[in-house]
């Protein structure tokens, strides 16, 4: 008898269990349905909720949707704005206007969808220089900084104390020291070593303003994701000179060095002239977001205002991210690539793409474009090493030249067309940057950049390996398994 009872509490037990874990699966698709991500996305987290009981349910409800928070939201939506605002008086004031003759016809059209989803025009009247040796990077951003006079705005991705790094973090004290406002932003997770290290509590002990950007924790899970990270690296010295790039803050000879990977190759560009301004904006709009502050009271503070031309580049600056343009960054990757005609060039780390831009890859290769992938031949992240691969066998089959950086974990990610358009900036080419990161690119109408950037390129491809496609089909197949199976996480990662 007690044998029975005991096995009827517990069918009744695996019962409600079961019938719990229903109506989870049915609530949680209702709600996929009705958001309406990419199918990819959709099936992927459907899969996940069924598979495995709660624990799918607790993932989707911490990470399923890119919710910001309600006052972030909110912020965001004043923030495009703004932006907005800004970009329409850099050109009426500034008489900042591109001459689109310049340019080939396809160019306009990027610019006016950038416009659209990013609420952001190119504008003209800036120079560049583009930096590609770290303790170069290091030291110039340092002398930037020793001349700054009124504000020095920052914000990074990852902070590494170490080596040249902190060449930077003496730069900031000298500035501070001379009466210089200086903000430095950066992301709570990416940079959680550094701050649990000496060097945040330096900078504020010399006046330094340091916030760390989206925190994490349970509370903050209950109102948004706290997987959404601020990738940017950005710096603006006095609205005058700004950085921005691939590189974090950190001296490669002393990052990750038990990773595996070797040393990281990044790149940055240095601009000064109008183009600063925009860069000073998204800064300055990333930390109203965490200290809830008017971005009008932050302008006035660091001094900042429209940054003088200098220079006949023509520059495009995307701010993107959740809240600030939905998919408005695959939709500018997606035409710049399909402008392309005779060559296509593409550096990133981490190469997960959704099926539209993969298709795009393959259209532009089955046009008769020569397009060539850069990608390292090591990175430091398993699931994004795997699902990568699973991508190439269909990039072979269209003609895609595949190549592996044998030198270190290269970071850098651009994308130059026709020796003529450019894309520069922090943003991989992967689920991430493109749905969850808050990221900045530069694209770039002309051909100075962009055949200084292809230069750069073509120095990646003297130290990469072509990837042979009759040796890659060859694999075991527990590899091509592995990589597969991977592949249908990829939307999630």
């Amino acid at each position: 008898m007690i044998a029975q009872s005991t096995l009827g509490l517990l069918g009744q037990s695996l019962s409600l269990t079961a019938a719990l874990h229903t109506i989870l699966v049915v609530v949680i698709a209702v709600r996929v349905v009705m958001k309406r991500p990419a199918t990819g996305v959709a099936l992927a987290w459907l899969f996940l909720v069924t598979a495995v009981p709660f624990g799918g349910a607790a993932i989707y409800v911490l990470m399923g949707e890119r919710r910001t928070g309600g006052r972030r939201a909110g912020e965001l939506g004043h923030l495009r704005s703004d932006m907005r605002r800004l970009s329409e008086d850099l050109v009426r004031e500034g008489q900042a206007g591109v001459d689109w003759s310049r340019h080939a016809n396809r160019a306009a059209g990027i610019d006016r969808l950038g416009q659209s989803i990013a609420g952001t025009a190119a504008i003209s009247g800036s120079e560049f220089k583009l930096f590609s040796a770290p303790a170069e990077i290091l030291h110039a951003l340092a002398a930037d900084i020793d001349t700054a006079q009124t504000s020095v705005l920052m914000e990074f991705y990852i902070w590494n104390a170490g080596g040249d790094a902190d060449l930077i973090v003496e730069a900031l004290k000298r500035a501070a020291a001379r009466g210089v406002a200086c903000k430095v932003l950066v992301d709570a997770l990416g940079g959680r070593p550094w701050w649990k290290g000496p060097q945040p509590g330096e900078l504020k002990a010399a006046g330094i303003e340091v916030m760390p950007a989206l925190p994490v924790g349970p509370w903050r899970a209950l109102f948004g994701r706290t997987d959404l990270r601020l990738h940017r690296k950005i710096v603006v010295v006095d609205g005058r000179i700004g950085w921005t790039g691939s590189m974090n803050l950190v001296d490669p000879r002393f990052f990750k060095q038990d990773a595996g990977v070797g040393e990281w190759i990044d790149a940055m560009a240095r601009l000064e002239g109008r183009a600063v301004t925009l860069l000073a904006a998204t800064v300055v709009g990333d930390w109203a977001m965490e200290v809830d502050a008017p971005i009008d009271e932050l302008v006035r503070a660091a001094k900042l205002g429209l940054a003088e031309p200098k220079g006949d580049t023509d520059i495009q600056v995307i701010a993107s991210g959740p809240g600030e343009t939905a998919d408005g960054l695959l939709l500018m990757l997606l035409a710049l690539i399909n402008s392309s005609r005779q060559e296509l060039i593409l550096t990133t780390p981490y190469f997960v793409p959704d099926e539209s831009l993969l298709r795009a890859l393959r259209g532009a290769a089955g046009r008769g474009v020569k397009v060539t992938l850069i990608l390292p031949e090591k990175i430091d992240s398993f699931l994004s090493r795997h699902a990568s691969r699973s991508y190439y066998d269909e990039l072979f089959d269209i003609g895609v030249d595949i190549r592996f950086y044998r030198d270190g974990l290269l970071h850098t990610k651009s994308i130059t067309v026709d020796g003529a358009l450019s894309m520069f900036g922090t943003a991989n080419l992967d689920m991430r940057s493109l749905w969850l990161n808050y990221e900045v690119s530069l694209f770039v109408y002309g051909k100075e950049f962009a055949e200084t950037l292809r230069a750069l390129q073509l120095q990646y491809v003297a130290d990469s390996d072509p990837l042979d496609a009759k040796a890659w089909a060859k694999r075991p197949f527990h590899q091509r398994f592995v990589d597969n199976a991977l592949r249908l996480v990829s939307p999630l990662l």
